[in-house]
């Protein structure tokens, strides 16, 4: 995700200094409107997660990165991914919804770009972020991101996305088409 943001100091509901997974999803089961990018920021900073409390929704596939949702309601959602070596999304944005993402283990990739109606998807930056990075994504972001098959481990991430992400804008490098793309979290 592109946008790294400062943390928000004043926050909807109060924040202890350090919270756990199970403060975290009590705390985004609470909202009642949307939370900022900020706010999203700054609960992941403020997360302190252990391998026991993400153990229930850590497994692999071997095509691709696995997405498996902890919660969801009107307002927000958190999805632990889990990536293989190689593996990486489609070049997407999050179609209105905007996201935070908090690296548990390994090493994640992103790609940015830039969209012009002519030009089609234009490649903007890439980044790498290690265990305990945060990065943001507003809208309209587009980006990839990926564990880099060079890395040779696999990749935990902690994604937050307000308001929860429904269909996906997809893009192609060097081509002004735009397709959709619907997330899947099935266990398939």
């Amino acid at each position: 995700m592109s946008t790294h943001v400062e943390s928000s100091t004043q926050l909807p509901i109060e924040v202890k200094e350090s919270l756990s997974f199970n403060d975290l999803v009590e705390l985004l089961q609470a909202q009642t409107e949307v939370p900022s990018l900020e706010q999203l920021n700054t609960w992941l900073e403020n997360a302190d997660l252990t391998e026991d409390e993400l153990r229930p929704y850590v497994a692999f596939k071997e095509a691709n990165y696995w997405r498996h949702r902890v919660c969801r309601n009107g307002f927000v959602e958190m999805l632990v991914l889990c990536w293989g070596p190689g593996h990486r999304t489609p070049i997407h944005d999050h179609n209105g919804s905007h996201g935070a993402v908090k690296v548990f283990s390994g090493v994640l990739w992103e790609t940015t770009f830039t969209y012009d109606s002519t030009k089609g998807l234009c490649y903007k930056g890439a980044r790498e972020y290690c265990r305990g990075e945060i990065t943001g994504a507003s809208v309209p972001d587009i980006h990839q991101l990926g564990n880099p098959d060079v890395s040779e481990q696999n990749l935990i991430t902690l994604h937050i996305y307000a308001p929860p992400l429904g269909v996906l804008k997809t893009y192609k490098a060097g081509s002004a088409v735009i397709d959709t793309y619907t997330p899947d979290d099935s266990a398939s």
